[in-house]
């Protein structure tokens, strides 16, 4: 009675698309609990879904709507909560992302560079990211999680030079592997900072 459920079907409709689950996948869920009642012991409960714990998804708009929703995350702070701004430039890993609304959903790992949110055609914030996740969903809302985000205007110009030339002197004179990799990431960091400042 269990394996009338098509194995194809059953995978999407246990995956975490369920949260927005289709009909044929609603239809796939009922019909494998029924099957799964008729055989399971007395004395254990149905198998939960992943969609049983969510809240659903506000649906998809059928046009993009003129404004992005932006979530800015950080451990200690808030940066934006559901503002509705522009566009959002994210320094992915394979390079800059513009995103606008309506942009096909994505996730993209951050390395260190600008995140700048154009609020309107007049106002761009602008924050150094050390690294995190940007998530582009189809809903037009766009969540970033950072690890650390700091206000361009913030960054110490000299600081930065002197933190960019300490770690290039560690990588001439890096003993080992690690030393090797741990300075590498500081001319990556520091680098990434000097050119935030146009340096």
């Amino acid at each position: 009675a269990l394996g009338a459920v098509s194995s194809t079907t059953a995978t999407r409709a246990f995956g975490t698309s369920a949260m927005r689950a289709t009909e044929a996948q609603k239809e796939s869920i009922a019909s494998f609990m029924s099957a799964f009642e008729a055989v399971k012991p007395s004395t254990m409960d149905n198998p939960s879904t992943p969609s049983a714990f969510m809240k659903p998804l506000p649906e998809v708009p059928a046009t993009p709507p003129a404004k992005l929703t932006l979530n800015f995350y950080v451990p200690h702070n808030i940066e934006f909560d559901g503002a509705e701004v522009d566009q959002v430039q994210v320094p992915a890993t394979s390079g800059d992302m513009g995103v606008l609304p309506g942009h096909v959903p994505t996730v993209v790992q951050m390395r260190p560079g600008v995140v700048a949110v154009t609020l309107n055609d007049k106002e761009v914030q602008k924050y150094f990211v050390s690294s995190g996740f940007a998530f582009v969903h189809a809903d037009s809302t766009t969540d970033i999680c950072a690890v650390e985000a700091v206000p361009v205007e913030q960054l110490d110009a000299e600081a930065v030079k002197k933190g960019l030339a300490d770690y290039q002197a560690k990588l001439v004179n890096a003993k080992d592997d690690y030393e090797k990799a741990s300075a590498q990431i500081g001319i990556e960091v520091c680098g990434a900072m000097n050119s935030a400042l146009g340096n």
